[in-house]
């Protein structure tokens, strides 16, 4: 796996941006297509409200329900939108993905 290249959000030195926990979770996050929200963790550790929403609604679909949204999102993610839509995408793209995963392998039982 590569690196991936880091596009500055502020005008501060970039050891300084990058010293900000924040935007540092939110760059590891985004390059690694990961994030700290657990899915299927007891009360969604993690997840921001916003998140937890997204998850009550999609957890109760099946797998072909889910893979059509998740392949909308893959085509919206190379679109020029602002950061912090680019962010959302991203979450909801990872929730969907867990989610998939998980559907699968319990069609497969």
């Amino acid at each position: 796996m590569e690196g991936a290249n880091y596009n500055q959000k502020t005008d501060q030195p970039m050891c300084q941006e990058l010293g900000d926990e924040e935007t540092m979770i939110d760059y590891v996050e985004e390059a690694g297509e990961t994030g700290i929200c657990s899915v299927f963790g007891d009360g969604n550790p993690g997840c921001t409200e916003k998140e937890v929403g997204y998850i009550q609604k999609m957890v109760a679909l099946t797998a072909n329900d889910l893979q059509p949204k998740l392949d909308r999102l893959v085509q919206m993610q190379g679109s020029s939108m602002k950061p912090e839509l680019k962010k959302w995408l991203l979450q909801r793209k990872k929730i969907l993905k867990n989610l998939i995963k998980k559907a699968s392998a319990a069609d497969e039982l």
